[in-house]
């Protein structure tokens, strides 16, 4: 039997006037938005399927696909706190023993609300030509608001983060994680508009079939660009993970066990280097806050004499006028503690307390607490003439902080964190497939030196070369290449999201302006 194209045109016709039937109620179209929330967290690491990101965002776009704005915020705020729900659920690890679920819940709602804004603004634009490219700006304008505001925002979850692997990972080097998240979200709203349209006969398929396939092949254009060879030689790095005893606030009463598991490690790092079994380190690291630091430590002079070569030590370090810094220390054999950079971007209620006279409203023990200080410049040192840029634990999730050692000539990237308040969920993968995405985005090797795990070493393609598991006493060592030539995305900066958000301001008062216009003409008919 043959079957004519105007038969295969109908029968894809018919196929898409059914699975489109499911979706006229509101029924459908909550169940599509809620398995879109769910399939964007499954394209999140520690799972390796960046594919599934757009699907998600193809099904986000068929549910907003003829939608007026409350419809597009509502649909947009279930999709949005779906994710948020599963992808911060390591939240409970960290306060739900002593603080419920109502954190939790609390910022997966707030962080949805987000999104579900700029859900609704898309249906908004939809009507203009080229409308996916407009709807995945908006989103992008969502993640720099949200990264932002308020306390300096809160960047987990954004579209990039899921990607340390795949064809859109090299445009980090071009236009680092927001052009990543616009890649992303462009080729998945492309793609609902290519399902919404099969069957027709209609020359508008084309430039969805554009938006859905041109992000991909430029990522996979831009691949063999991102420089892995050394520059300015090689370096040996030995990590030090020396495990936690606890999880959550569990910790604070910690410390001393903690540095004791940390001195520990080393010394058996040490011994394997004495005995030729691990390659002499040109720098040691330590994680995040791996002990507490005064003005002098003998024990630690004793320890880097030893290992007889840089260290940098993760410290939670008391001035002398009394406070705290979040803070990485130079360590030199024979020289003992030297220059030490401060962590900028610090927590809020965990490093700082905001609004304090509100929150003792809801927690006693404020009086016991005092804010740490804020890091004013950026984290580059220079241990053995190495020059180190470092990122401290959260702020690997913010663009600036990596940019601006990279700027200042950073050869190696370093991320000390300390990831056992959150327990053994998915929140140190998340952490680590953003440096994974900060390697590619600026071209430099990175490390990764956690308390309790995942530790790593990382090629400045994103790969990663050795990592540890998950609450245990390990020692990395790799040799890495050092790197100062310069990415597209550390010269041009913030430029690339500048262009994309205004793009989607810009879209979005046009599209505005012209719905007003539309209802002054009802207006004046009637």
């Amino acid at each position: 039997m043959t079957v004519t194209a105007s038969e295969d045109v109908d029968v894809a016709g018919r196929v898409q006037r059914s699975w489109r039937g499911v979706l006229t109620g509101v029924p459908g179209r909550m169940a599509l938005a809620v398995a879109s929330g769910v399939v964007l967290q499954l394209s999140f690491p520690p799972r390796e399927l960046w594919f599934l990101a757009p699907v998600a965002f193809a099904g986000l776009g068929v549910v907003l696909y003829g939608r007026r704005f409350r419809a597009g915020f509502g649909y947009g705020l279930l999709f949005a706190v779906t994710f948020f729900l599963w992808h911060l659920v390591w939240i409970e690890d960290f306060l739900g023993a002593d603080f419920g679920s109502a954190p939790w819940l609390a910022l997966s709602f707030v962080e949805g609300l987000y999104v579900a804004l700029a859900c609704a603004c898309a249906t908004v634009v939809q009507r203009l030509p080229a409308a996916p490219v407009w709807m995945a700006a908006l989103w992008v304008g969502q993640e720099t608001l949200r990264s932002s505001f308020p306390l300096n925002g809160f960047p987990w979850g954004r579209v990039a983060f899921g990607h340390p692997s795949g064809p859109f990972t090299s445009l980090a080097s071009i236009g680092g994680a927001p052009l990543v998240s616009f890649a992303v979200t462009l080729c998945g709203f492309g793609l609902a508009r290519v399902l919404l349209r099969i069957g027709r006969r209609e020359v508008r398929v084309i430039p969805a079939v554009a938006c859905a396939v041109v992000p991909v092949l430029a990522g996979l254009a831009v691949w063999p660009t991102v420089g892995v060879e050394p520059t300015r030689g090689e370096v040996t790095v030995a990590v030090v993970q020396g495990n936690a005893p606890d999880i959550g606030l569990g910790l604070l009463g910690a410390r001393d066990r903690i540095r004791a598991n940390h001195l520990a490690t080393s010394e058996r790092l040490a011994g394997e280097i004495a005995a030729g079994g691990i390659p002499e380190p040109d720098l040691v690291v330590w994680p995040e806050t791996a002990t507490d630091l005064g003005n002098q430590d003998p024990e630690l002079d004793r320890l880097v004499d030893r290992f007889d070569a840089p260290t940098l030590i993760g410290a939670l370090y008391t001035r002398p006028d009394g406070l705290s810094e979040n803070s990485v220390f130079v360590w030199e054999p024979g020289r003992g503690a030297g220059s030490h950079y401060v962590k900028q971007e610090l927590v809020p209620f965990a490093e700082y307390v905001p609004w304090r006279p509100v929150a003792a409203w809801f927690t006693p023990f404020l009086g016991r607490t005092r804010d740490m200080r804020w890091g004013t410049e950026p984290g580059v040192l220079t241990p053995g003439g190495i020059r180190v840029g470092l990122q401290i634990c959260y702020e690997v999730a913010y663009d600036y902080v990596g940019r601006q050692t990279v700027e200042r000539g950073a050869q190696l990237l370093v991320v000390p964190t300390n990831n056992a308040w959150y327990g053994p969920g998915e929140m140190t993968y998340q952490q680590l497939a953003m440096s994974r995405l900060r390697a590619v985005e600026h071209g430099r090797a990175t490390v990764v030196a956690a308390t309790s795990g995942v530790s790593a070493i990382v090629r400045p393609d994103g790969s990663v070369v050795r990592s540890s598991g998950l609450f245990t006493s390990e020692i990395l060592v790799g040799t890495l290449p050092l790197r100062d030539t310069t990415t597209v995305a550390s010269v041009v900066g913030p430029w690339p999201e500048r262009v994309i958000v205004a793009a989607g301001v810009a879209a979005l008062a046009m599209a505005a302006v012209s719905v007003g216009w539309r209802i002054r003409d009802r207006r004046r008919a009637a």
